[in-house]
């Protein structure tokens, strides 16, 4: 792999909203092939991953070392024949042990073929001491589905829907990972099936002692019943972690998490009224490849169904009941954020279906002092073209990276 670009250019310097006086903007990479996640160390190492490429890292020295490829990859210090790239699927997600300095450890999320049908696996590995390699690899978890087959659905290709986020929660020190339903009817509300699900676990794959999910589920299961959960974040103060999610054709949601939580998604055909639906999955009806009002495709198939669930977790922000590709979370903290320090930021990737606003764009949410409701919301003014918004983290240095599926990773910094 050649090494990404780092560019040195001037920051742009742009009127913001109304909470911020000002963003400053930087290229940190460009020229690279969807990334999809970002990791740090407190030095400003950053992991990073591409969906189709493999893991990498960037050096504070601006130099970029390719650690672990995907099959097909060239130029990686170690090359994973068993990793590969389909649709969405691919690497995903990455985080950094709370321990990295004593362990050295980190984790990444990818679809691999070492099962039969293939799975999606979340690999611990070994980062060396000059950070050229990885090594001892051990899936912590290997059993997350993976959809193998077309169906006929919109986005409906083999490797459809596999959440990915992977996050550790300063709060309780425990792993957590999204996971997406495959368009598969069943697997939401699947007690063993774990896709549709976060999972909460220590860093070698065991159910953190206090998940209490419904009798009959895998003790893994922080949650179930969602869609596609691509954000994942922990609020500042209290450490719940709040979710958002993708909806289908309307109503991307933001969620927060409650300990054995369902989350309401039910596409199964012969539920809540429906009949049947294309190759058993009702998750885009009705006139599931034509736009249609948002509000009445909600009635119908609901992202949250509280009438059959009724205590199922409500969600928080619903995007006005559009669905424009809600995919990451993470919160700004620090004195230099201004009204926005505590603010949740989601990165909206754009879809434009059927009439929909494409809306690329960064949200800042902000919410109550629990929590628990959102008061307000406010797009952020940025400082360059938006773009597909997959990733958004915090960085060490109190700055907000963004990644975007065009191949640039952004730092955005406030004031002057």
């Amino acid at each position: 792999m050649a090494a990404a670009a780092v560019l040195t250019a001037a920051p742009v310097l742009v009127e913001a909203g109304p909470n911020t006086t000002s963003l400053q903007h930087t290229y940190v990479l460009s020229d690279l092939e969807n990334p999809w996640d970002m990791a740090f160390l407190d030095d400003g190492t950053m992991f990073f991953t591409e969906k189709c490429k493999g893991l990498s890292v960037l050096m504070p020295s601006g130099e970029v070392n390719a650690l672990l490829g995907m099959d097909g990859s060239e130029g990686y210090g170690t090359t994973a024949d068993d990793l590969f790239c389909d649709g969405q699927a691919g690497m995903n997600g990455v985080a950094v042990d709370p321990d990295f300095a004593d362990n050295r450890r980190i984790y990444v999320y990818s679809t691999s073929n070492l099962s039969d049908p293939q799975t999606n696996r979340l690999m611990r590995l070994v980062v060396n001491e000059d950070f050229t390699n990885v090594s001892d690899r051990t899936d912590i978890v290997d059993d997350v589905p993976y959809k193998t087959a077309a169906t006929d659905h919109p986005f409906g290709d083999t490797g459809a829907h596999n959440g990915g986020r992977v996050r550790f929660n300063p709060a309780d020190g425990f792993l957590y990972l999204t996971t997406g339903d495959t368009h598969n009817g069943e697997v939401p509300q699947s007690p063993t099936l774990m896709g549709s699900k976060v999972l909460r676990i220590d860093t070698d794959g065991n159910a953190a002692p206090d998940n209490a999910p419904p009798d009959g589920f895998d003790p893994r299961t922080y949650t179930y019943g969602h869609r596609n959960i691509q954000g994942i974040a922990f609020h500042p103060e209290t450490g719940t972690p709040i979710v958002a999610e993708h909806g289908p054709w309307h109503s991307d949601e933001i969620t927060v998490l409650q300990n054995g939580g369902n989350a309401g998604w039910d596409p199964r055909p012969n539920m809540a009224g429906r009949g049947d639906c294309p190759d058993n999955y009702c998750g885009y009806m009705p006139n599931q490849m034509d736009g249609m009002n948002r509000y009445q495709r909600a009635s119908f198939m609901p992202m949250t169904d509280l009438a059959t669930y009724p205590d199922a977790m409500p969600p928080i922000w619903d995007n006005n009941g559009w669905s424009q590709g809600t995919s990451s979370a993470a919160f700004l903290v620090g004195d230099q954020w201004g009204d926005w320090d505590g603010s949740m930021v989601v990165g909206i990737m754009g879809i434009g279906f059927g009439g929909t606003p494409i809306g690329q764009r960064i949200d800042v949410i902000e919410l109550s002092d629990d929590g628990q409701s959102v008061i307000d919301v406010t797009e952020m003014t940025l400082p360059m073209e938006a773009g597909r918004f997959r990733s958004v983290v915090l960085g060490p240095d109190g700055s907000l990276y963004a990644a975007v599926d065009e191949g640039e990773i952004h730092k955005l910094t406030p004031g002057g």
